[in-house]
C-alpha cells in the first residue's frame, strides 16, 4: 500500500508530504497505480520547487519513497503554489477512491 501524510496550511498550501509504499495492484514496473502516483507525486514535487524564490526540499532515498519540505513560498507565487498542491490532493484523492486496497491519504493542517 502507498501511504501518504501530508501538512497543509490554512489555505491548503502544501507544506510537508511524505509518501512511502508500493501499491501491489500489479506487476513490477506495471502497476498503473504505482505509476500514475508517482507522476502525480514527482510532478507536484518538481512544479513546486521550480517556482520563482520557492525553496523545496526533497528526497527519494530508495524506491517507493518520495519526502518534501516547502521552507518558504514567495507571496508572488503562493497562488500557483496552491493550485499545484490542490490538483495533487484532487489526483491522489480520486486514486485513494478508486484504489482504496492500494493508497492511504492522511492530510492535517499545520498553522505556521
Amino acid at each position: 500500500m502507498i501511504k501518504v501524510h501530508a501538512w497543509i496550511d490554512d489555505d491548503g498550501l502544501l507544506l510537508d508530504f511524505e509518501a512511502s509504499g508500493h501499491a501491489g495492484t500489479g506487476p513490477r514496473g506495471f502497476d498503473i497505480v504505482c505509476a500514475a502516483f508517482t507522476v502525480l507525486a514527482r510532478t507536484a514535487y518538481s512544479a513546486l520547487a521550480g517556482l520563482p524564490g520557492a525553496m523545496v526540499e526533497g528526497r527519494a532515498a530508495r524506491p517507493g519513497s518520495l519526502d518534501f519540505h516547502v521552507k518558504s513560498m514567495p507571496g508572488e507565487v503562493r497562488e500557483r503554489a496552491l493550485g499545484m498542491s490542490v490538483y495533487l490532493f484532487e489526483g491522489l484523492s480520486a486514486l485513494a477512491r478508486e484504489f482504496p486496497e492500494a493508497v492511504e491519504i492522511r492530510a492535517e493542517q499545520r498553522r505556521e
